[in-house]
């Protein structure tokens, strides 16, 4: 199965459209810049957040293939604090904060304040092959994301303070498990792309783009990206998981949640993270048979398909596992995420019910 789809000529991740104003659609939109020094430069952030009336509807996700979610542009927030869930998106057609609004937004709407760092190089104009297998600044950016989100002064008020989660899908859910302990082994990553048996579509790109990750620094891959203010962590069909040093996953001390999209046994190796699941104490492990690896995308438009043909796109990205449709899969994993982050961030709190 491929994984990730370079299909940035056709679609505009970061698009934002008006449209009419949904009643009860309380979830604001907001971005701002965050500093990390490594990256050298100043990363996007993208949050969603529990919103008073206000502000400007728009769509966000929103793209020539996938249907778009609507929130309220620079609305107020709503009074109180919030646990802060740390999002990090995948690469490719996933490869962008507004891709994962489908369950951003919902999650916002649960009372969580969701930020989402856009990762440099892992799509759009700027994409990069060599940048995007750079696995061990994904976690870092995700640390400077949670430091400017407590000095920013619009959200620093409205963050519980010592609730802080993270949620990653496909690339992004190897960056949940990096960022909770989870270390890269350099030498499975340099021989990650020698043959196609782990991920045809990215290695392709990685290899038609010159890089060689053999010959890459990969010295600070191995490194521990562990943030100790993150106290839970959910990964949903982490790619690759196979990257992984073994022996670093019974260091993970947070609880962490995992779930493949597909049936055991047909969970292509580099995302199935079954055996990561058994090496982690505090791990929980569960998959969704009927999905896919694409069903973490957004709900495809109705000429989607055309476009993919006409495009000659390799991946079915329109296509899940068989029976049930997209949305009912993306409303199963809302419910999933936000039974967990409830447990995890919002337990004990005066009030709250399990």
């Amino acid at each position: 199965m491929k994984f990730w789809t370079m299909l940035c000529a056709i679609i505009g991740s970061t698009m934002l459209m008006q449209h009419p104003a949904e009643a009860g659609d309380n979830v604001g939109f907001r971005q701002f810049q965050a500093p990390t020094r490594e990256r050298g430069t100043d990363l996007d952030v993208t949050v969603w957040y529990p919103a008073k009336p206000g502000g400007e509807m728009i769509m966000s996700g929103d793209t020539a293939l996938f249907v778009g979610t609507a929130a309220m542009h620079d609305a107020p927030i709503s009074g109180g604090t919030f646990p802060l869930i740390l999002l990090s998106h995948g690469a490719g057609l996933a490869g962008t904060p507004q891709a994962l609004s489908w369950i951003a937004t919902p999650l916002a709407r649960q009372g969580f304040v969701v930020a989402a760092p856009t990762h440099p190089g892992n799509t759009g104009k700027n994409k990069s092959a060599a940048e995007t297998m750079k696995l061990w600044l994904r976690p870092a950016d995700l640390t400077a994301a949670l430091t400017a989100m407590a000095k920013d002064a619009f959200f620093a008020e409205h963050l519980e303070q010592g609730k802080v989660g993270v949620l990653g899908l496909s690339m992004g859910g190897n960056t949940a498990l990096a960022i909770a302990g989870a270390r890269v082994d350099p030498k499975l990553l340099a021989a990650y792309c020698d043959t196609d048996l782990l991920n045809a579509s990215l290695c392709d790109w990685v290899r038609q783009s010159g890089v060689d990750l053999h010959a890459m620094d990969l010295r600070a891959a191995g490194r521990d990206n562990r943030d100790e203010r993150i106290h839970f962590t959910m990964a949903i069909d982490p790619a690759p998981s196979d990257v992984f040093d073994v022996k670093s996953l019974a260091s993970i001390r947070i609880p962490v949640d995992i779930v493949n999209l597909g049936r055991p046994g047909k969970i292509p190796a580099t995302a199935d993270a079954s055996e990561i699941a058994k090496a982690i104490s505090k791990a929980s492990y569960a998959t969704i048979e009927d999905a896919s690896h694409y069903s973490m995308f957004g709900e495809c438009k109705p000429r989607a398909s055309e476009i993919i043909a006409s495009e000659q796109i390799g991946d079915p990205v329109c296509d899940d596992g068989g029976g049930r449709s997209r949305g009912a899969i993306h409303a199963q994993l809302i419910e999933m995420a936000t039974a967990a982050f409830n447990r995890a961030l919002k337990a004990g709190r005066k009030g709250y019910q399990q």
